[in-house]
């Protein structure tokens, strides 16, 4: 896992997206006008509520598009769960030239969502990748 430190303001939406979800943050990412929040396992429930009312809520308080991930301590399953709800159907990972590299499989119809308006989810995904599994880059290949 890499070291990062977290600012004031970042620290400020984790507190808050506390208080509004019960949920508990391990880390947050803020990408132009989104925000991504890193949950502790089995919190992803909390943080979303019934029928998505947890993440509304944050999302209208905080006034920025939110994006939910789950952590884990598989490096692949952490990846895998970046980009859910997307179905990803293989990832692989590898070093080239001193880069540790993931190649994410999805479907084509996907592709879209897995790198998100304005590659805000894949630009969410690859610092939260960073900071945890020292993944340098990560690839989505449609197929």
């Amino acid at each position: 896992m890499g070291k990062f430190r977290l600012g004031a303001e970042e620290i400020k939406y984790m507190t808050l997206f506390e208080t509004l979800t019960g949920a508990m943050v391990k880390d947050c990412v803020r990408v132009q006008n989104a925000m991504g929040f890193l949950v502790n396992k089995g919190d992803m429930g909390l943080a979303i509520g019934k029928n998505g009312s947890n993440i509304e809520r944050a999302r209208q308080v905080i006034g920025k598009s939110i994006f939910v991930m789950e952590f884990s301590d598989s490096v692949k399953e952490f990846i895998r769960n970046l980009f859910r709800p997307i179905k990803v159907r293989q990832i692989r990972i590898y070093e080239l030239n001193n880069e540790r590299i993931a190649d994410v499989d999805i479907d084509k119809k996907d592709r879209r969502r897995a790198i998100g308006q304005e590659g805000i989810r894949i630009k969410i995904a690859k610092e939260l990748s960073k900071r945890h599994y020292n993944i340098d880059n990560i690839k989505i290949k449609a197929v």
